[in-house]
C-alpha cells in the first residue's frame, strides 16, 4: 500500500512539473495502469508509468485525428450549381 501511495505521489509531482498540457491522457492512464499493475503482481508503479505513456499516446493520436478531420472539412471545395 505504501508503494502505491509513493507511486501516486511521484506521478502527481511529475504531472505538476510537466504542466497540464503535457499530461493530457496521462492521469487516467496512470490510474488504470497502476491498479492493473498492482493486481498483476504488485507492480503498481510500473503499471502507472506504462499507463501514463499509453494514455498520452492515445490522447495525442486522438488530437491529431481531430485536427485532420477539421482540416479536411475546411479544405473541401464548394461546388457551383
Amino acid at each position: 500500500m505504501k508503494r502505491m501511495f509513493l507511486g501516486a505521489t511521484i506521478a502527481l509531482a511529475a504531472l505538476t512539473a510537466a504542466g497540464a498540457a503535457e499530461a493530457k491522457g496521462c492521469i487516467k492512464g496512470a490510474i488504470v495502469g497502476g491498479i492493473a499493475g498492482h493486481y498483476a503482481g504488485h507492480h503498481g508503479l510500473m503499471g502507472a508509468a506504462a499507463g501514463c505513456a499509453i494514455g498520452r499516446h492515445r490522447a495525442n493520436s486522438r488530437s491529431r485525428q481531430m485536427d485532420q478531420q477539421q482540416m479536411g472539412s475546411q479544405a473541401q471545395p464548394v461546388s457551383a450549381r
